[in-house]
C-alpha cells in the first residue's frame, strides 16, 4: 500500500477552500485528525478521494505550501466595508467555466461573421445615470408598459433575461456548480459577475439567490457591460459600495428597473410602507427589494429603516428560493448555460464544427443521449 507524504497545511488549505466543515471530512476520512497533526499519512487512493471531496486539483495536494489563487477578474465585493477573503472552489470553477464558454462563443461568433456589439464599453462613469439607464432600456426593448402588463414580476424577470439574451449578451443563471446539484453556490459569497467582451459579453447571475435579488443583479451587471468592465460585484439593492464603479452600477440598475421620475409620480407617501411596497412592486413588476431601495432614494425611508425593512423582506423571500431548487434538467439547461450559448453549441455540433465531446464539456452533459434530448427540447429535430 502506497502512503503519501502531504503537508498538513495543504490539507487545511483544501478544507478551508472547500467551505465545508471539518466534520464533513472527518465522517469520510476517520484518520483526518491524525493527518492534520502529521502523525499519519493518507494512501494515494485516500488522497485522491480527499481531493474530490474538497473540489481541489489533486496535484495541488503535493505542494509544500498552499498555492496563491487569485480571481481572474477585478473583485469589487466587500462585507462590512472589508474586502472578501479567499475565493471558494465553487466560485473559481464557475468563473473558469464561464471563461471557457465565452472563449468558445467568441470564436463561434467571429467564424459566423458577427460584428462587435457597439454598446459594450459605450458608457462612462461621468455619464448621466438616467441617460445610460434609458439607453440600456432602449437597446433591450425593456418597455415599462410591457413590464406593467406582465402577470407577475417573476414573469417580468424571465422576459428581462430574454431581452438581454436577444441583445447579444450571454446570460447564465445557475445556483449550482456546473450540473452538480450537490454543489450549491453561496449568494453570500457572490451574486453575479460580468466578463466584458465586445463580441461575447457574459453575465452570470447566482441562481441560488432569490429571484427578487436576481433581477437587480442582472440590471447591475448590464451596467458593467455598458461600461465594458469585467467585475465580481456587490450587486445588491441595499448596498452603498465603496467602489465608485459599483455605486454607479447600482444607481443605473435602480434607474433601469424603476425610473425615479416615474416612481415619484406613482408613490403615495401617506400609505402604509408595507402595503405601498407591495402595490408598487405590482405596478413596476419588480421585487419589493427594488421598491424599498427607491423609497430610500426619495428619502421616504431613513438608512436604518431601509436596512431593517430590506432584511425583513429578504427573510420572507428566502423560503421561496429553497422551495424552488432543482427542476427538470432539460428545462433549466437553457437558463443555466444561457439560451444563446446553448443554441450556438448545439447548432455548431450538429453541423460538424464542434466535437460532441467538446459540446458535452461546454454544456455540462455526460452523454450523447442527454445532448440530443436537450437539443430536441430547444426545437432541433435530430
Amino acid at each position: 500500500m502506497t502512503y503519501v507524504a502531504v503537508s498538513p497545511e495543504i490539507l487545511r488549505w483544501a478544507i478551508a477552500r472547500s467551505r465545508r466543515p471539518n466534520s464533513a471530512f472527518e465522517r469520510k476520512f476517520p484518520k483526518l485528525s491524525a493527518w492534520l497533526r502529521g502523525e499519519a499519512k493518507p494512501t494515494l487512493k485516500q488522497l485522491e478521494s480527499f481531493a474530490r471531496s474538497a473540489h481541489a486539483p489533486v496535484g495541488y495536494l503535493f505542494l509544500s505550501q498552499p498555492p496563491e489563487e487569485t480571481l481572474p477578474l477585478p473583485d469589487f465585493r466587500t462585507v462590512a466595508g472589508s474586502e472578501m477573503g479567499r475565493p471558494s472552489a465553487d466560485l473559481l470553477e464557475t468563473i473558469y467555466t464561464c471563461q471557457l464558454r465565452q472563449d468558445w462563443y467568441r470564436d463561434f461568433a467571429r467564424a459566423n461573421g458577427e460584428a462587435p456589439l457597439d454598446f459594450v464599453g459605450s458608457a462612462k462613469l461621468s455619464a448621466s445615470v438616467p441617460e445610460i439607464a434609458a439607453r440600456i432600456r432602449r437597446r433591450l426593448g425593456f418597455n415599462l408598459e410591457e413590464q406593467r402588463q406582465a402577470p407577475t414580476w417573476t414573469e417580468a424577470l424571465r422576459r428581462f433575461l430574454e431581452q438581454a439574451d436577444e441583445a447579444g449578451v450571454l446570460v447564465m443563471v445557475s445556483g449550482i456548480v456546473g450540473s452538480n446539484t450537490r454543489r450549491v453556490l453561496d449568494p453570500q459569497e457572490f451574486r453575479g459577475f460580468t466578463l466584458a467582451d465586445p463580441i461575447a459579453p457574459l453575465i452570470f447571475v447566482n441562481g441560488a439567490d432569490t429571484k427578487a435579488a436576481q433581477m437587480f443583479t442582472l440590471a447591475h451587471e448590464l451596467a458593467h457591460v455598458w461600461l465594458g468592465r469585467s467585475a465580481l460585484s456587490d450587486a445588491e439593492a441595499k448596498s452603498e459600495p465603496a467602489h465608485e464603479v459599483e455605486r454607479w452600477c447600482n444607481q443605473v440598475a435602480a434607474e433601469l428597473l424603476v425610473p425615479l421620475e416615474v416612481f415619484q409620480s406613482e408613490f403615495r407617501s401617506g400609505a402604509a410602507r408595507g402595503d405601498e411596497a407591495q402595490r408598487l412592486a405590482r405596478v413596476f413588476k419588480v421585487s419589493t427589494l427594488v421598491i424599498l431601495r427607491r423609497m430610500f432614494d426619495v428619502r421616504a425611508l431613513t438608512r436604518s429603516q431601509f436596512q431593517e425593512a430590506y432584511e425583513a423582506e429578504m427573510q420572507r423571500l428566502q423560503p421561496l428560493v429553497e422551495a424552488s431548487q432543482g427542476g427538470d434538467f432539460y428545462a433549466t439547461l437553457g437558463v443555466r448555460a444561457g439560451r444563446r450559448f446553448v443554441r450556438a453549441v448545439v447548432a455548431s455540433t450538429l453541423e460538424g464544427h464542434t466535437l460532441f465531446r467538446d459540446a458535452y464539456r461546454l454544456l455540462g452533459v455526460k452523454k450523447e443521449s442527454t445532448f440530443r434530448k436537450a437539443a430536441g427540447k430547444l426545437g432541433y429535430e435530430i
